[in-house]
Parts: C-alpha cells; structure tokens; sequence
C-alpha cells in the first residue's frame, strides 16, 4: 500500500511556523500593552490622589508654597501621564496589527490543513478504488483457474 504524502506539507510548515512565531510576537505586544496600560492607571489614580490630599488640606488651610508644591507635581503628573498615554495608543495599535496578523496567519494554515484534508480524503477514495480493481483482476484470475481445471 502507498503511504501518503501532502504535496503541500513544506508549505504548511513554514505557515505554521510563522503562525507561531506571529503568535508569540502577539503574545508579547500583549504584555507589553498591559504593562503600559498599568503604568498610565496608576499615574491617574496618583494624580487622582493627589488632588484629593491636595484638596483636604485646603480645607484645612494650606499655605502658598504647598499650593504652589502641589501645583508642580500634578503638573509634572499630567505631562508623565500625556507621554504614557501616547504610549498606550502605540502599545495598543501594535497589539491589534499582530492580532490582525495573527488572524492572517491562522487563517492561512487552516486554509492548508483543510486542503490537505480533502487531498486526504481523494488520496484515499483512489486507493479504495485501486484496491477494489485489484481485488476484480485477483477474482477473475481465480475464476479463469477453476474454468481451467
């Protein structure tokens, strides 16, 4: 009997390949996003708790200089948190064009395992039918001996 052999399989493994190694890239842009993403929410939620101090001591009568102290930081906050935020926005684009791609890639392999399949399946529908015309000329022969006989 004939082993099978998908014509295609060098080119489905290279396509997994790079399925996986998309797939890693997109893993990695993942962290990365989240890492960033933490960052930025825990520069908000200071400046947010800064305001509040901030705030509180006011009430409590806070003099010029730690108005002016407090100024400067949430200043300082607010410019930390624009460039983190301009970061989210490159972290997440970068993440969504490897899960574009990755969708690509995904998309390409099972487009091969399911051509493989059908060639499968054509593969064996022509041994059963080579198998069956073997087994007809095996009868017949067998036939002709006993006619002989």
């Amino acid at each position: 009997m004939v082993t099978y052999q998908y014509k295609f399989s060098k080119v489905l493994t290279v396509r997994e390949q790079e399925k996986s190694e998309t797939e890693i890239a997109y893993k990695e842009s993942v962290t990365a996003f989240e890492k960033v993403a933490t960052e930025l929410y825990d520069l908000l939620k200071k400046k947010e708790n800064t305001i509040q101090d901030q705030n509180n001591l006011l009430e409590q009568g806070l003099s010029i200089d730690g108005i002016h102290h407090y100024s400067k930081y949430i200043d300082g906050l607010l410019k930390q948190i624009d460039v983190v935020q301009k970061q989210v926005i490159q972290a997440r684009s970068k993440m969504h064009w490897f899960e574009e791609r990755l969708l690509e890639r995904t998309l390409e392999v099972r487009k091969f395992e399911k051509m493989k399949e059908k060639d499968f399946e054509s593969f064996q529908q022509e041994q059963h039918r080579l198998e069956t015309i073997r087994l007809d000329e095996i009868s017949s022969i067998k036939f002709q001996n006993k006619e002989i006989r």
